[in-house]
């Protein structure tokens, strides 16, 4: 049988599943995204043996850039690093790489494109994959690739998922692309096996957008912290240094911080009654002819985009380049004498007061960006480009546009100002009255511990929140906070489990009140109105439950809980209205203030934060854990089928071998049979010859003289005497002859493929009969001594011939590690100094009744813990290469633990030899435990 042609067939399965294999583990083993594109390349481009394997990139303007690339020689120049202009990829061919995952195959030299779709362009919907369908290459496209130097060309779509966002639609990230120098024609396997990796890499771009999101929150809430230090921890409010280190977040050229002081009339506000802090460079205050700061000005608030009217609350207005805004031209002359282009604003509002802005200053940049090639970037391209020579366009006096990230670190930072800014205005009153109203002062000194604890409490939730994602955890921390910071009875949040129903999930309580854990509201007691009036931001008070005017039932059921007066504010996920955060007062009616609604209000903003950062949370790990889920399902089925390659490699050396044996024995067992039939019948003959020859000698003495030369001619004397002694000796031969016959007979059984009972020493005999020749002594070797030592054995059910495999497989590396360690021997012995004679024992015994133990062992060099450890694994092998395949100890494992329910054992030591133990049931019908499978091996089988 031809196991070549099999194992050729199977070999590009095995590579494919091999090159998916090493991507998804890469995938899994590293987040950093350069480190798997580099590695996607070079294993791609190994796959295709292709000349340039490439990751390009889009950029937001469509313009492209190669990130990653890996190269065969100097085959083809490297493009890594230069950018494509937009123009280079036609609208329409994104278009259809987006909405069909289209792959595309050029073959210049026969100006053909071969296009291949996963999806319906139309519906997006996916369907069963397609055929190439080749067409006529737009001359264009071949003139640009001929330009490059490339004959073939394989493109491939990378989308990009939004794994935190299941409604989101995917966008074209980029593409992989394969240059080919010389003409080669893609297949249509080596495109699903691309398309494959590709997909691998989609799922590495989305977690690894899904960590720089998070470090970059992470940075973000450091930033906070660090600000928020500044100005909440420190024993003054530090605005100076906080806008001094606000502004190097943002790598800003300086900044401004805006103070409104507060007036019974906002509208009217005088330059003497505001702060203004500034860092770094700003605006000349002089070029507009202004006594007042700039925040003033009459175009100020339209740059700013604030409009207390319209309550936006913190929204800063961010202007990339103050010189393209129409509404900034009149304040623009200001910052002529500067670079600065950028200004970010942000109002500060809190409670719904104003209090000032918060402004940034960013320089323009200069802007190097290297094209392969030089074009017109202010016209479109008409033609190919006939070079693709990296060309760099230096661009100065350009405006950097600020990101999403920046705006919602300003909205963060704004927010801490706010405060920060309010409670120095609170510090501020409360000093301006403390000379002449003592009380007053004394009462707006407990509104600013009050504001002072509510701001820790609220910086303690946001600690909680930052640092687990448990949102069980973050809710328990608020209500027992907030129960503690109001000092109430009960505090407790209600979830939302249909429109209208829903039951207690967390609560904390004060003293022997009842718990509510689990309650339901009761159904229809409460106007249906309720709900959507929470979503609007009601906030429910009820200073009386006993003279509140609300229903009869739910009079009774604030009653059955104990409760006299209750604060309920909505916690809301989006638009979506999530529950209420509920405080109780139970002892005594009680009257909430505006601050205890504030910062219940504020606690719940922060749980609705806390729920959706969990929800998160809990997605991306249901993914991440449905992909390594994946990932083991793609490894298991690799070992699988590396197990089943193995079995099928052996099964089938060995029945070759079997029919090999049976029948060269057959063969030879004719002839050999007519011979020792016969060679008895010739002796018989020879001896009658002999007999009347001498009867002739002794009748007629005196031969005639011609007859006396032919005797003497012959020797008859010694031809007599010879040919007896020759018949004898063929008569041993062919004994021997016939008893090697039985011997392979007995090795092959190929007529026994079920379990029979048989004679174990019988098939070691055969095994050794077989091996014969490596035993005897030759140049070199003394020859390896056999010492049996056999016990009283009854008949063992077993597969003959698989158990002959296995004395076969043992043997044979007993008699390799021996020759092995006479060799060793030999390099480092004494001169003079008698080296061990290497011997194999073998011992058989039943143990227990039911099993039977055959224990193999050699005097050789033994071997080290690490090799015992990995004898039985498949393609091990200590052996040189092409001397064995590593399957023949794991083979025999199988045999012995699989098909006989038995155990097979290794024990070795470093010069002290090797000792196989084989322990199998007597009978089919006894189990025997398989054990520990302990492992080791000197030389590996073959």
């Amino acid at each position: 049988m031809n196991l070549t042609g099999k194992n050729q067939e199977m070999q590009p399965g095995i590579n494919q599943e091999t090159l998916l294999h090493r991507m998804t583990n890469r995938i899994r083993q590293s987040l950093e995204l350069q480190e798997i594109l580099t590695s996607t390349v070079a294993e791609i481009r190994d796959f295709l043996a292709t000349d340039r394997v490439m990751v390009y990139r889009f950029n937001n303007d469509s313009s492209g850039e190669v990130i990653a690339e890996s190269i065969d020689g100097n085959r083809l120049p490297s493009l890594k690093g230069l950018n494509f202009p937009a123009d280079d990829i036609p609208p329409e061919a994104r278009q259809m790489f987006l909405l069909a995952r289209q792959r595309t195959i050029v073959d210049v030299t026969t100006q053909q494109i071969g296009l291949s779709r996963l999806d319906c362009p139309e519906t997006g919907t996916p369907h069963a994959p397609e055929h190439i369908w080749y067409r006529s290459v737009d001359p264009c496209h071949a003139a640009y690739l001929t330009a490059m130097g490339v004959q073939s060309s394989f493109i491939v779509p990378i989308l990009h998922y939004d794994i935190g966002n299941a409604q989101a639609k995917p966008q074209l990230w980029g593409l992989l692309v394969s240059h080919h120098s010389e003409q080669r024609r893609i297949s249509e396997a080596e495109v699903e096996v691309v398309q494959r990796v590709v997909d691998q890499v989609s799922i590495a771009i989305a977690q690894s957008n899904l960590l720089s999101s998070t470090r970059s929150r992470a940075t973000r809430e450091a930033t906070v912290n660090r600000v928020a230090t500044l100005l909440h921890d420190c024993p003054t409010i530090e605005f100076q240094a906080a806008l001094q280190a606000t502004v190097a977040v943002f790598g800003g050229a300086g900044g401004r911080l805006y103070i409104q002081a507060p007036a019974t009339h906002p509208e009217v506000v005088k330059s003497t009654e505001v702060e203004v802090y500034t860092w770094g460079e700003g605006p000349d205050l002089a070029k507009l002819g202004l006594g007042e700061p700039i925040e003033q000005h009459p175009d100020w608030q339209e740059v700013s985009g604030y409009c207390a009217t319209a309550k936006r609350g913190i929204r800063p207005s961010a202007i990339a380049d103050l010189y393209k805004v129409a509404r900034c031209d009149r304040l623009a002359p200001s910052f002529a004498d500067t670079q600065i282009r950028g200004l970010l604003v942000v109002p500060l509002e809190y409670r719904q007061q104003f209090l000032g802005y918060l402004s940034i200053f960013r320089k323009e940049i200069d802007t190097e960006t290297l094209w392969a090639g030089q074009f017109d970037p202010d016209a479109r391209q008409q033609f190919p480009r006939l070079s693709f020579e990296a060309w760099r366009q230096l661009k100065k006096g350009q405006a950097r546009e600020w990101t999403q990230e920046e705006i919602e670190l300003a909205t963060a930072l704004g927010y801490q100002f706010a405060m920060a800014v309010q409670q120095y205005q609170l510090y501020q009153q409360v000093q301006r009255l403390n000379s002449n109203l003592e009380l007053l002062v004394q009462k707006r000194t407990a509104q600013l511990q009050q504001s002072l604890d509510f701001a820790k409490v609220l910086k303690q939730v946001t600690d909680q929140i930052r640092s687990t994602l448990e949102s069980k955890t973050i809710l328990q921390t608020i209500v027992r906070e907030v129960r503690a910071l109001l000092d109430t009875d009960r505090v407790l949040i209600y979830q939302f489990t249909a429109e209208t129903q829903g039951e207690v999930v967390v609560e904390a309580i004060a003293g022997n009140w009842p718990s509510v854990l689990g309650v339901k509201a009761p159904k229809d007691c409460f106007p249906p109105e309720y709900v959507p009036s929470y979503k609007n931001g009601r906030v429910g008070t009820i200073e009386d439950t006993a003279n509140a005017n609300i229903a009869a039932c739910h009079s009774e059921f604030l009653q059955s809980i104990q409760v006299q007066a209750d604060l309920i504010v909505p916690i809301k996920r989006g638009e979506d209205l999530w529950g209420l955060l509920i405080a109780h007062s139970c002892r005594a009616p009680r009257v909430w203030t505006a601050a205890e609604i504030e910062v219940l209000q504020q606690l719940a903003d922060q749980a609705a934060i806390a729920i959706l950062q969990a929800e998160l949370y809990e997605q991306s790990r249901d993914l991440a854990l449905k992909e390594q889920a994946k990932a083991q399902q793609l490894e298991a089925a690799l070992d699988e089928l590396q197990h089943t390659q193995s079995q099928l490699i052996q099964t089938e050396k060995m029945s070759s071998l079997g029919q090999l044996v049976a029948g060269v024995a057959h063969e030879i067992n004719n002839p050999v049979n007519f011979i020792f039939g016969n060679i008895n019948y010739a002796s018989e003959y020879t001896q009658d010859l002999l007999d009347l020859l001498h009867l002739y000698q002794k009748y007629y003495p005196e031969p005639h003289p011609e007859i006396c030369d032919r005797i003497e001619e012959i020797e008859l004397d010694f031809l007599e005497e010879d040919l007896i002694k020759l018949l004898a000796s063929m008569k041993v031969g062919t004994d021997r002859i016939r008893q090697l016959v039985l011997s392979l007979r007995n090795f092959s059984r190929l007529d026994e493929s079920e379990r029979k009972p048989v004679d174990i020493h019988e098939g070691i005999e055969s095994t050794l009969l077989i091996l014969q020749h490596r035993l005897k002594p030759k140049a070199g070797h003394p020859g390896i001594q056999i010492i049996k030592d056999y016990g009283n054995l009854p008949p063992v059910e077993c597969y003959a011939s698989q158990l002959n495999q296995v004395f076969m497989n043992i043997l044979s590396n007993a008699i390799d590690a021996l020759e092995q360690s006479a060799i060793s021997s030999r390099s480092y012995s004494v001169e003079g100094q008698k080296t061990a004679t290497p011997k194999i024992q073998i011992s058989t015994e039943v143990i227990d009744r039911e099993k039977v133990r055959i224990c193999i062992a050699d005097n050789g060099s033994g071997m080290p813990p690490h090799v015992q450890a990995r004898i039985f694994d498949p393609f091990f092998t200590t052996k040189p290469v092409g001397q064995g395949t590593g399957l023949g100890l794991a083979i025999s494992y199988q045999i012995v633990v699989e098909k006989h329910k038995g155990l097979l054992q290794c024990l070795s030591q470093p010069g002290r030899g090797t000792q196989f133990q084989i322990e199998i049931p007597l009978r089919a019908s006894v189990l025997a435990s398989t054990g520990n499978r302990q492992s080791a091996g000197e030389q590996v089988s073959g």
